[in-house]
């Protein structure tokens, strides 16, 4: 184990001293205070064999003034069932060790909280007072909405690990009838004409052409940005799928749209819903709790016409003469991961590779057998008794039961402490794809807006992925949930 004083940033974990209430959207939080504590795991992956102890060394931050008294601390399993509380404090040594024995695979979630208690503020499970689905996240974030929770801040410390993640399971198996359902949904997009509307826009960047795109779906439309290089040629697709809220593209994801067309991309950036891309929310207020509308039933929860326009767009890339006839890469952070999960698992045969950032929607029905789940908060939205019309209706839109049909190896970067997309629920779909899959394992990091200084692995990973797959169509996956 490295000396305290050379911890490395990647290891350095901060408890802050101000806990303040956690204010309604990420736009409105101050800088960051000072830290109070840093940890260092005993495995610098964050991950543990079932049964393994699973070890934190937790100092003084540097510089840092502690407040007297026991620091305490709880250890829960998929951020549902407490398994250890304990105290501890630095009256008469300069660290302290918080160990856990789990022989069960699952995610640990481990809470510290100082002497003088915070300021009362939402549960860490609990659903956010703004969902994910109605904040518009500041200019330049990649992920949906107000986050619940953080390293610091209004709860605290928090630390987390994998006990045997690779044998995390479903919560519970996919509806019998999961394949029949969406074969037939399938089967009506195919009766419906594509029908291709495009209009050339100014692409106010050189060597590029940029086009709004409008397609026809199952009762509503695709719509979105295509963009490609201004030269004649044939070009890999990737198709960007969105984070969750209802924004205007033109003002959150044009720029990079841009760039990706720049490297060589045919770019296909795909609203989440059926608007123009340069609207939002206040041109569409019945898109207010759009996560939530209809899910008492599959035929009319909103993620049905969402994944089916997804769906669409690949069929549109296919039709274009521009498109290299080989690749088609899919992209997406949070609600964008999970559409691209969904999709590649809508139109296996058609994805070349998919590469998600703590992707939403696994495990929809986790609040009901022992785990809490996240983004869209469909139980937890439900009251506390949970409706078991939306319990059966969340089978057929959870990623983990798309992902036996996923082909393409896949790329998920996973936030170990994040509540917005709950890493039990991403490994666990990890483990349901038959072939090649990489979890980028972020330790420290909470959802990717909450904690975007500790998105690293994944700014890099993606980008050599993307690289890759640009300039040769293909990428070397590695160990699954290797221990580095």
């Amino acid at each position: 184990m490295k000396s305290l004083p050379a911890l490395r940033p990647l290891l350095a974990l901060a408890l802050t001293g101000l806990f303040t209430a956690l204010t309604p959207l990420l736009a409105q939080r101050g800088p960051a205070p000072a830290p109070l504590l840093v940890a260092e795991p005993l495995h610098a992956s964050g991950i543990y064999a079932a049964g393994e102890k699973a070890s934190w060394t937790i100092a003084p931050a540097p510089g840092a003034t502690l407040p007297a008294g026991d620091f305490t601390y709880t250890v829960k399993t998929n951020n549902a069932a407490t398994i250890r509380t304990g105290t501890f404090n630095f009256a008469s040594a300069k660290t302290a060790t918080i160990d856990v024995v789990q022989n069960e695979p699952a995610m640990l979630y481990v809470q510290i909280t100082p002497p003088t208690p915070p300021a009362p503020v939402p549960e860490a499970n609990a659903a956010p007072a703004t969902p994910e689905g109605n904040a518009t996240p500041p200019s330049g974030a990649r992920g949906g909405g107000r986050g619940r929770g953080g390293r610091g801040g209004g709860r605290g410390f928090r630390v987390g690990a994998a006990i045997s993640p690779e044998k995390i399971k479903p919560a519970i198996p996919r509806a019998a009838d999961f394949e029949t359902f969406w074969d037939g949904k399938l089967a009506e997009l195919a009766k419906i004409p594509v029908n291709p509307a495009l209009t050339s826009v100014p692409a106010n960047k050189d060597g590029i052409e940029l086009f709004t795109v409008k397609l026809d779906s199952v009762g509503s439309h695709v719509q979105g940005y295509l963009a490609k290089p201004a030269r004649t040629g044939k070009f890999p697709a990737l198709i960007m799928y969105q984070w969750a809220g209802v924004y205007s593209l033109e003002t959150q994801t044009l720029a990079s749209v841009k760039d990706r067309a720049s490297e060589g991309w045919l770019v296909f950036n795909v609203d989440s819903h059926d608007i123009a891309p340069n609207e939002s929310q206040a041109e569409h207020p019945e898109l207010a709790n759009y996560q939530s509308q209809g899910n008492t039933d599959r035929e009319t929860a909103y993620f049905l016409k969402m994944y089916l326009r997804d769906a669409r767009a690949v069929d549109y890339v296919k039709t274009r003469t521009d498109w290299d006839g080989k690749t088609i890469v899919f992209q997406g952070t949070s609600m964008g991961g999970q559409q691209s999960l969904a999709t590649a698992g809508l139109r296996p045969k058609d994805v070349t590779a998919v590469i998600v950032n703590v992707p939403s929607g696994a495990d929809f029905n986790g609040d009901a057998h022992g785990h809490r789940t996240g983004y869209p908060n469909w139980l937890t939205n439900a009251g506390a008794t949970p409706n078991p019309k939306i319990a059966e209706t969340g089978q057929y839109f959870d990623t983990i039961n798309f992902a036996h049909r996923i082909k393409a190896p896949v790329v998920a970067a996973i936030g170990f402490l994040d509540t917005t997309s709950p890493p039990a629920g991403i490994f666990a779909a990890l483990n349901e794809i038959p072939g090649a899959k990489e979890a980028i394992s972020m330790i420290e990091s909470d959802h990717n807006h909450i904690t975007p200084e500790k998105q690293g692995a994944w700014d890099a990973r993606s980008k050599e992925v993307r690289d890759s797959l640009l300039k040769t169509g293909t990428f070397k996956v590695v160990e699954p949930f290797a221990k580095p």
